[in-house]
């Protein structure tokens, strides 16, 4: 059985997404591939080289390795004021 991941999405990615977080069941084994599967399902409209990879509360790079029940949250560019 896959990997279950709990998958967070912020900004305008959960804007283009129309919700805000989702469990998972993939075979992806880093944020990139589940970025990309994602993306072919529900078009993001960002690449990975515009936005940033979280697991767990910390900033990963897009080829990290996942475990079973990560959370891997999607950020996109971010403005404030």
């Amino acid at each position: 059985m896959n990997p279950s991941y709990h998958i967070c999405y912020f900004g305008l990615l959960a804007e283009r997404r129309g919700i805000t977080d989702e469990r998972l069941r993939s075979p992806a084994q880093t944020p990139a591939e589940i970025f990309a599967a994602i993306n072919m399902e529900h078009p993001l409209g960002m690449p990975t080289s515009d936005c940033h990879a979280a697991v767990n509360d910390e900033f990963v790079p897009w080829n990290h390795p996942l475990q079973d029940g990560d959370r891997v949250a999607f950020l996109p560019p971010m403005s404030g004021g």
